[in-house]
């Protein structure tokens, strides 16, 4: 499996930016989430998502601020990122292989693509 995240870029605060993840090989019926690692700090969950798309699962500090969602036909899943604040940059990473969105560590989720920075400035 090889997922590939990208979306990331330099905005201010109360912008918006939506990261995509495009997933190919031999993906399963499991969750996908994202999680993002600011420096100095741990890699943290962020959101996760069912294989259908229909069920989504959010840390606290985003919740009302960002939407997961998934396009199945695309093999891509999406994070809508509103109302940005300072604290939410970081580089995000997509995951997928949890075998359910409720679950939100690291350990939890078999593959990872690649990191795309997120900045966002005062």
């Amino acid at each position: 499996v090889q997922l590939q995240a990208s979306g990331g870029g330099v905005v201010q605060a109360g912008a918006s930016l939506r990261l995509s993840c495009i997933a190919s090989g031999r993906t399963s019926y499991t969750a996908y989430a994202w999680f993002r690692q600011a420096p100095r700090k741990e890699r943290e969950f962020v959101a996760a998502i069912n294989w259908t798309g229909a069920r989504g699962n959010y840390a606290d500090p985003v919740k009302g601020r960002f939407t997961i969602s998934r396009d199945n036909a695309k093999n891509t899943m999406y994070l809508q990122m509103d109302n940005l604040k300072p604290e939410d940059t970081a580089v995000y990473y997509c995951a997928h292989g949890a075998a359910s969105f409720y679950y939100i560590k690291v350990q939890d989720y078999d593959y990872w693509g690649t990191g795309t920075l997120v900045t966002v400035s005062s």
